[in-house]
């Protein structure tokens, strides 16, 4: 059993309406990143339904230095048609991360809820999710 200590929300850095699948997801990082799976979680399209990633016994493969004791859950989009980071998430997704992140909380009560930002230099996930699920 994994020590987890942080939940980290990202986004898939995808145009505003582009939907894109875990098994898309999935070719990028095993084809192109040559990593032995998606490195996320969990993954929530555009629809706000919920797709199994990486099982989370296993280190997941999305914030360097952090994947050891964390779970990663990404939402698709975070980007505007320009690439420029933008929170784009449809009701359904805001509405299917709360409720996951609240789940994964139950599980990991010693979890931090953070974006990947606050580990990084990028912006993803496009909003501040530590102030934002603060009272998770």
């Amino acid at each position: 059993m994994r020590n987890i200590n942080k939940i980290i929300v990202h986004c898939s850095a995808t145009p505003e309406g582009r939907d894109v699948s875990v098994d898309t997801i999935r070719k990028w990082h095993v084809e192109d990143n040559g990593w032995s799976d998606i490195g996320y979680h969990w993954i929530i399209p555009l629809s706000g339904s919920i797709e199994k990633g990486r099982p989370e016994s296993i280190s997941g493969a999305h914030a360097k230095g952090f994947n050891k004791n964390s779970v990663g859950v990404c939402y698709i989009g975070g980007v505007d048609e320009n690439l420029e980071p933008k929170d784009t998430r449809t009701d359904g997704q805001k509405e299917t991360l709360k409720c996951l992140l609240e789940d994964l909380k139950d599980r990991y009560p010693n979890a931090e809820i953070i974006g990947h930002r606050n580990v990084s230099s990028k912006a993803c996930p496009s909003f501040d999710a530590k102030l934002e699920y603060k009272e998770l």
